[in-house]
């Protein structure tokens, strides 16, 4: 008799507020919870996100915190999440990313976030530019600052 091997976990998509928060010592509630999420991510291996969310990282950790951080440590934590396997925008996501902005009125990087977590077949993205639970497309939207990390749990069997 063969064993039926576990589900893998849910893929996450992390947006860049979440990666940012990490970092920011402004509003520690935000930063601890920030972290939560991404360490659950790291745990289940499970987080996903793309190179425009790196880059927008990259840019918003050295300039717009009043303790903006090293360029080497800003390098170091994108270099650690292409662990990940960032999603490089390509014509079909683009294309995809034209469809989301039209089918549901929203500004067009905002589509291709979420067209490059519906190409990495991911079935959350940890944002809080949507409202928590928002259903868009294949994405269910949950709020890291809003819901720890386990409560995927219940969003997943709702999802």
């Amino acid at each position: 008799m063969s064993a039926v091997p576990p589900a893998a976990p849910p893929r996450i998509f992390v947006d860049t507020a979440v990666l940012l928060h990490a970092v920011d010592d402004h509003d520690p509630a935000r930063r601890d919870r920030a972290r939560t999420w991404l360490a659950g991510c790291w745990t289940a291996r499970c987080g996903r996100t793309s190179v425009q969310v790196l880059s927008e990282f990259y840019a918003h950790a050295r300039r717009h915190f009043p303790t903006a951080i090293s360029a080497g440590d800003a390098r170091a934590l994108v270099r650690r999440y292409q662990h990940w396997r960032p999603w490089v925008v390509d014509h079909a996501t683009i294309e995809t990313a034209w469809a989301i902005e039209s089918r549901h009125e929203l500004p067009y990087a905002d589509a291709l976030i979420l067209a490059a977590a519906q190409q990495q077949e991911c079935r959350f993205v940890a944002s809080d530019r949507w409202a928590h639970g928002r259903q868009i497309e294949s994405l269910t939207v949950v709020d890291p600052f809003a819901s720890p990390f386990d409560a995927l749990d219940t969003l997943g069997a709702a999802a």
